[in-house]
């Protein structure tokens, strides 16, 4: 019951401040302009992570006063803002992708070396801090549709709240099902047809909680991480088979386009809230998956995961092939 509190309030918080947002006039004004490489036809705010962020500190602060719940690192904190901070002062001055990218290698390390674990040796913290710099940036990559970013953030922490509260570890339960309450809140103004994007502020923010939430599941052992990085599959499975296949095309992979399975499938003649549903559903059957898996012993959740990876296989293909015919109908 003190989860209550926090989660109205993160909720309230985020959905009046979307609602501002995407009415706002002057300074709060950023607006993302449409381009040959946009899904979207017109001119949308991009200050949603604002309002993501603030429901969230909102439910922080709401679960601290009423429960004692201190549910956030002072490192994790300072990484998460400068994230934002980053974001927003790019998306009115242009940084650029090479200091972008520094930057967000810069807040990875900071937090690393702030949170640091006896016993782990160099390589573990070089795989830990190639997973939160690439889930940074794929949940950016894959921010490009209406209610798709804060769609996969209600399912994957949702999921890890669910399980979290079935181990008993309720700090760890309450923290995900807050991001989750903002996430919703935002998501009335971002669904289809959407009033107001998330942006950057909120899209690098959600990655990088995202790899520190499958992590921490790890090492808490509530989920392992092959089965938390299913759960966030769809966004890393798209993300990564497209970074890779235009990586040995020789494009430009920094840039923005339009290769993304997702994108493709609007592109196909799916529209915006077909795709969106589609990749809810996808989602859903990758966290209930997770959740079922996690009691097993290791032999089956690695049958599991060989699975999935033929799923993403027969789709990625079908995906592509639809492409090829212009088929609206796949």
């Amino acid at each position: 019951m003190l989860m209550l509190p926090a989660l109205f309030v993160a909720f309230v918080v985020a959905g009046f401040l979307s609602w501002q947002l995407a009415n706002a006039r002057g300074y709060w004004l950023i607006l993302d302009e449409p381009n040959q490489r946009s899904l979207h036809t017109r001119p949308t705010p991009r200050t949603g992570g604002i309002a993501i962020l603030a429901g969230a500190s909102a439910g922080l602060f709401t679960a601290w006063i009423t429960g004692g719940y201190a549910l956030v690192a002072l490192p994790t904190g300072i990484s998460i803002f400068t994230l934002a901070l980053l974001a927003l002062f790019d998306d009115r001055h242009n940084l650029g992708a090479g200091l972008r990218l520094l930057i967000q290698m810069t807040v990875v390390a900071f937090l690393l070396y702030s949170s640091h674990q006896p016993g782990l040796n160099t390589l573990v913290y070089a795989a830990t801090f190639l997973l939160l710099v690439w889930m940074i940036n794929l949940y950016n990559f894959m921010d490009g549709m209406d209610g798709l970013a804060g769609g996969m953030a209600i399912m994957g922490f949702g999921t890890f709240a669910l399980l979290a509260w079935q181990a008993g570890n309720m700090e760890f339960a309450l923290g995900c099902a807050i991001i989750v309450a903002a996430c919703a809140g935002f998501l009335l103004l971002n669904f289809p047809p959407a009033k107001l994007f998330m942006g950057d502020a909120g899209s690098t923010v959600l990655g990088l909680l995202a790899g520190v939430v499958i992590l921490k599941a790890h090492v808490d052992a509530i989920l392992p991480i092959w089965l938390g990085l299913l759960v966030f599959s769809p966004f890393i499975v798209d993300a990564s088979v497209t970074l890779a296949t235009r990586m040995l095309r020789g494009e430009r992979f920094w840039l923005p386009h339009k290769t993304h399975n997702y994108q493709k499938l609007v592109e196909t003649g799916w529209g915006h809230k077909r795709t969106v549903l589609a990749e809810y559903a996808l989602m859903l059957a990758c966290s209930g998956t997770a959740v079922a898996a996690a009691p097993q012993s290791l032999p089956r959740q690695t049958v599991i995961i060989a699975v999935w990876t033929v799923i993403y296989t027969i789709l990625i293909y079908q995906i592509h092939r639809a492409e090829q015919r212009g088929d609206p109908q796949t």
